[in-house]
This record gives C-alpha cells, structure tokens and sequence, in this order.
C-alpha cells in the first residue's frame, strides 16, 4: 500500500506559520508590448506581462535554429570545421531585409563562420545555409524546429521559417521564447561565447552586434535582438552576476519596444531590478542527502534521496528566513531504485505559497535483495 510522507524541515526556528502572505516586489514600467524575467539559476519566471500574448518573434527564432545546429554538433553531425555551400536560396534570403552576412554565392563557408554570421550579424544568409546542411532541405529542417517547439512544450509556437522574416502563422510568445532561450543556455554554455562577441568580420565587412548591452553591462553576456515592422524591437538578454550567495544568471524577454535604445534600456531596467529586488537563497548542495528512508527489498535497508543539482530558490529580498521545505515522496520504496531515479519531490514554500518544486531522486542505487529477503521484506509490508 503507497502512502504520502511529507516530512517537514522549517530552515529557521523563527518562521511563524501566521506570517502575513509576502507581497511580490512590483517591478518597473516597462514599456513593450510583451516581457518575462525568467531566473534561470532558480527556474523562476519572476515578473511577467502578457507572457502569452501571440507575437511575431523577428529573428529571435534564430534561437531556435542555433538550438538545432549547437544539438548536431553535440550530436557530431556536423563540426565547427566543416564547411557547408551557399545555396541560391540562402544568398537570396540574404538580400532580403538588412539582416545578411554578405555570404557570396555558392562559396563555402564553415559552420563555425556561419554561426557568428547567424547570431551575431543575425545573417538571414547565414541562417537559412545552417538549416539546410542540419536539416538536409530548408522546409525539414523548418519541421524539426517544430518538433522541437512540440518538445519543449511549447504551446503557442509555430514556426514557418529558420531565420524570422514575416510570414503567416509564424508566430511565438514571451513565455515560449524564454524557454528556447534558457534550453539553449543551460544544454549549450559552451557555444554561449557566440552571443557574447560584439562584431564580426566576414568577407571583408565588419558588423557590430545589434545587442547594445553587450557595450554597457559587462555581466551582460547573449543572447539575441530581433526586429520587423510587425514585431517591433525585440531583446532577450542573459547577464551572469557574480553574488555573496553564488554566480546567478538572469534572463530577460522584451517584445515591441519602439527603437533598437529603448529595447536595451527597458531589459536593463528589468534585469537589475531582478538582481536587486530578489534574493537567491541556496537551500541544499548537489547530491546531498536530505533524507535517509527505509527501503524494502533490497540489499541496503535505507537509501540517500536528494537533488542531482544544488537546490536555489528566488525570493523577494530579506524573506529568505520565511522558506520552508516539504519532502513528499511514495512510500513503501521498494528496491531495485536506480540512481537518479525520481521517487518524490522537494516543495519549497514561503508563508504558505508554493514558491519551487523540484525533483527529489535516488543519489545512491539500491540492488534487489535476494529471494529470502525479498519474501521478509513482503511478510512484513504485508503486515504492516
């Protein structure tokens, strides 16, 4: 029989259960059509406004593409090296709209060049000559970007094209775009340095990055401008800050600010309030043993439950001493467990509001016993 244990673990002997409910901090005026603050060291969207408003994501769906091309290489489909042709369609892509990265047609251009092309110059050439040499054709590979939306769960993504021009149906969301963002900087931090190079020089032509708070906030490091007449000025930014409890990193989402300026200042607006309106609070190591329950079955009679990851939540500033931790899992557990195996979760509230759940999984595996313990082991949970 599977009964809930929720073990309780208060992090301060001060925490009052009558604690009036805390007040979220009101963040900026931001002026955008659309906007998310997303913590992505905690998990933690922490101010939103029309987060799923339907919108024209501009070469912001660059993202996404780079998401697929950083995914062959890890997959070692393709190499930085590697060199990949220049097709018609892509150069005339290229002349269409401002966005290019002068890519000469049929010339050969390595995969390394292309992605600088692509993410910083945001080359629609660049783009679409990725697309095809990862997807094999232009519209394969437009249907693995949506079978990867479909992945992500994304649920008001559609993607028409590889490199953001206007087209019908092509469309995303704040929120959307804030997770194909944070994908691509949690999965790929390797290939973060493309984002963070403020020019490029290819073919005899120098273009800076479009992202102008790469020149202003030195923690600033990605990730992506986009721009269409319908879209407006488009932003997501990611900054690393170095903090008395850690490195953090921040995310910002902007949509349809009114000039390439405003976009940059309203996602710095958002991005320090964040830093300065918040606190990250560390609440367990990678692979430390929360609990130690009683396991049945199995050649060890307990087993270590914990998170494979140092466990972080993000609170309004000062309220840390307000958290509380509850450890719910199914019990009995019974052996074989497998390390990393998900047996419950880690529910961490602050004055009775639910503020991060995260998974609590087996740190140390337990074998099956043999067929004498496995029949005790059976008397007594049948007894019990």
């Amino acid at each position: 029989m599977k009964r809930l244990f929720c073990l309780l673990f208060a992090l301060t002997s001060t925490f009052a259960t009558t604690t009036a409910q805390a007040q979220a901090p009101q963040p900026p005026e931001i002026a955008a059509r659309s906007y998310l603050l997303f913590d992505v060291t905690t998990n933690q969207a922490l101010a939103t406004k029309d987060a799923d408003l339907s919108v024209e994501p501009a070469s912001l769906t660059k993202l996404m593409t780079a998401y697929l091309v950083f995914q062959a290489l890890k997959d070692k489909k393709l190499t930085l090296e590697q060199t990949l042709p220049v097709s018609e369609r892509a150069w005339r892509t290229g002349m269409t709209g401002a966005s290019r990265s002068f890519l000469p047609l049929n010339s050969q251009v390595t995969v390394d060049d292309l992605l600088k092309g692509e993410i910083v110059q945001s080359g629609n050439d660049a783009t679409v000559v990725l697309a095809e040499g990862v997807g094999g054709s232009y519209d394969q590979f437009v249907a693995m970007m949506n079978r990867q939306a479909q992945a992500f769960g994304l649920k008001g993504t559609s993607f028409k094209n590889p490199e953001g021009l206007t087209a019908a149906g092509h469309v995303s969301t704040a929120r959307d775009l804030a997770v194909i963002a944070t994908r691509l900087v949690q999965d790929f931090p390797e290939y973060l340095r493309y984002s963070a190079m403020k020019e490029f020089t290819y073919n005899k032509i120098k273009q800076q990055n479009r992202n102008l708070l790469l020149y202003r906030d030195p923690s600033v490091d990605g990730l992506k401008t986009g721009f269409t007449d319908a879209a407006g000025y488009c932003l997501i930014a990611t900054a690393k800050r170095d903090l008395p409890s850690g490195q953090r990193r921040l995310l910002s989402v902007v949509l349809g600010a009114a000039s390439s300026d405003a976009r940059a200042n309203e996602s710095q607006k958002l991005l320090n309030w964040g830093y300065t309106a918040f606190d990250a609070v560390k609440l367990f190591d990678a692979n430390q043993a929360i609990v130690t329950p009683e396991v049945w079955k199995g050649v060890s009679k307990t087993t270590k439950l914990g998170s494979a990851a140092a466990v972080y939540v993000t609170v309004p500033k000062g309220q840390g001493d307000q958290l509380k931790t509850d450890i719910a899992r199914t019990d009995p557990l019974v052996a074989p467990l497998a390390k990393g195996q998900v047996v419950g979760s880690i529910k961490v509230s602050a004055s009775g509001a639910l503020v991060a759940e995260v998974p609590l999984a087996v740190l140390e595996p337990v074998e099956q016993a043999g067929l004498l313990g496995r029949a005790w082991d059976s008397l007594r949970l049948w007894i019990k």
